[in-house]
């Protein structure tokens, strides 16, 4: 008897979260640098609302703070430094990215993405093992909180990707068709059961242009 597989029902805080990077570093002497993006990306079948809370939002403008991603997409969520004062090297903030389904207000996942400010790019102090590194940014935020950002609204692009194997040979096929010799043409080395006429011609140019 075959048995029937069910779905499991999310809970609140499983949905992995997919977020890059997963480290922001803003040099104070590099003006470029105070403005970073954070590509958020929903390779799921349903829609996902977001909203972003950081430990220290008045350090921070968040261009994106909330909004919502359709499946298959990804939004850029464009983060700047506005407090780039010497008191504020080294010290580490976080970012948290709550996703949610847009019918419900639990929050079915979250990724956390770690920011700090440096004096500049040709001064990078030595670094340090991952287990000093990571104790650090625990003891850091053992009792941190996080706090909502300004909310703006997003737009979701698709997902970047190369086009299909069925639209590449339905485009090759197309640019064959049209440079068959057309029908009635008498100079032609091409067998005529080759030969098409101008309706097929102009159906193939429509659909090649629709690919485009």
């Amino acid at each position: 008897m075959q048995q029937q597989h069910r779905q499991p029902e999310l809970v609140e805080g499983s949905l992995p979260v997919f977020v890059f990077p997963t480290e922001l570093i803003f040099y104070a002497d590099e003006q470029t640098s105070h403005k970073q993006v954070l590509t958020l990306y929903n390779p799921y079948e349903f829609a996902l609302k977001f909203k972003v809370l950081c430990t220290a939002p008045n350090k921070y403008t968040v261009v994106d703070a909330t909004g919502a991603v359709k499946p298959q997409c990804c939004v850029d969520i464009v983060i700047r430094h506005r407090d780039v004062r010497a008191c504020h090297y080294g010290v580490y903030d976080k970012f948290r990215l709550q996703v949610s389904e847009q019918s419900q207000r639990k929050a079915l996942g979250r990724k956390e993405v770690t920011a700090t400010l440096r004096p500049s790019a040709s001064q990078e102090p030595p670094s340090p093992r991952p287990q000093d590194e990571e104790r650090k940014v625990k003891e850091q935020f053992a009792d941190s909180e996080f706090y909502e950002q300004t909310a703006f609204q997003t737009v979701s692009r698709p997902v970047a990707g190369g086009p299909s194997l069925l639209t590449v040979l339905l485009g090759l096929v197309c640019m064959a068709a049209l440079m068959l010799p057309t029908l009635g043409e008498q100079e032609s080395t091409v067998p005529v059961y080759l030969h098409l006429s101008v309706n097929k011609k102009l159906v193939a140019a429509y659909v090649l242009d629709a690919e485009d």
